[in-house]
């Protein structure tokens, strides 16, 4: 099976943690990535390790971004530690490192804090987290030259696999890889645009776990707790138009539509992924392989993988037919002639 990772080289939560273990961490880290989960992880594993838990109140301190000011920033940092090895002092959400302007840092005091940031104490680890980041600013580069930068970006899949079996082992279950591999691809965790996280897992997993009462984790569990999104709805529908299955397509749409999803944004997903099936049937014709069709569509393998499914059910022609059916659904909404359910009741009709 294919690696299918989104990030280049090794993980960041990979490299922190061997960096903790042989005691390497350097005293200045930057954090950032759609992964809050890991980097709210690798914060707690360095405050375990540097701070004695029975007086982390005095040696870890956590300075909000948006609101903090250079004074805090350097009182915090020049506070010794008390009966720890190190003092840690977190800027959560700090913007500047994504070249937003903060009203409480002047462009001055940004300058005296970059030129800070290069003589910090050694019993302190200051931590900056942010989602973001602008390498062409001075602070970035600043932390770039006198610490460590990590970008906690999304699982690679062999790692993913990991973390799911490890958390079900935690909890005395165990799955088959395939029931894995089912969790995946329900969650939609590698779809483009989605904003499910490992958060977002980890509450689906403990969901799981409490709904299957054997050892063995089961598809039946997966498919009541596994919260998935729009993207794997409108995969979902896809799959039952293809198949002749219209009484399942009708009832994945009555239910989008009812939990109040914009049939806009509903249309805009079916025709993106229509138009994905559409070029991957035509790469395929040309004979390109699936690692060069996901880099010519720039998404990820998994969904070039699940629309190629797809592509054996429908000639170019018919896709292209299908495409222009959507297309005109959304003139016929906006200008009145069909109510949004009905004509997404045709279209489903006429495939």
């Amino acid at each position: 099976m294919a690696n299918r990772s989104p990030n280049r080289g090794e993980h960041a939560y990979k490299r922190i943690d061997k960096e903790i273990k042989s005691r390497s961490v350097k005293n200045l880290l930057f954090f950032y990535g759609n992964e809050g989960f890991l980097i709210h992880w690798a914060v707690d594993t360095l405050v375990r390790q540097y701070v004695n838990e029975a007086y982390k109140e005095m040696n870890f301190s956590r300075l909000e971004g948006t609101a903090v000011t250079l004074e805090q920033i350097i009182n915090n940092c020049e506070t010794l530690p008390f009966i720890s090895e190190k003092r840690i002092v977190l800027i959560s959400d700090f913007k500047l490192m994504e070249g937003i302007k903060n009203k409480y840092v002047s462009d001055e005091e940004e300058k005296l804090l970059a030129a800070y940031l290069k003589q910090l104490p050694e019993y302190c680890i200051l931590i900056i987290t942010a989602d973001s980041t602008d390498k062409r600013k001075r602070l970035f580069k600043t932390v770039s030259e006198q610490g460590s930068v990590y970008e906690f970006g999304k699982l690679d899949e062999r790692s993913l696999r990991s973390y799911i079996e490890k958390r079900f082992s935690e909890s005395g279950k165990k799955a088959k890889p395939s029931v894995i591999t089912q969790i995946i691809e329900t969650s939609g965790y590698y779809d483009r645009d989605t904003d499910y996280s490992l958060y977002n897992l980890e509450n689906d997993i403990k969901k799981a776990i409490a709904y299957n009462e054997d050892t063995h984790i089961e598809a039946e569990s997966v498919y009541n707790t596994i919260s998935g999104n729009l993207d794997t709805d409108v995969f979902a529908m896809i799959d039952s138009l293809s198949q002749s299955r219209k009484d399942e397509a009708y009832h994945i749409l009555h239910n989008l539509l009812a939990s109040g999803e914009n049939e806009f944004r509903l249309l805009a997903l079916l025709a993106s992924q229509f138009e994905i099936v559409l070029a991957i049937k035509e790469m395929k014709e040309e004979g390109k392989s699936f690692q060069e069709m996901h880099e010519i569509l720039g998404i990820h393998e998994y969904r070039v993988k699940k629309a190629a499914m797809f592509t054996q059910k429908y000639t170019i022609s018919s896709l292209r037919k299908i495409l222009q059916k959507i297309y005109n659904i959304e003139k016929n909404i906006k200008t009145g002639l069909l109510e949004p359910t009905l004509a997404f009741e045709i279209f489903i009709s006429e495939i």
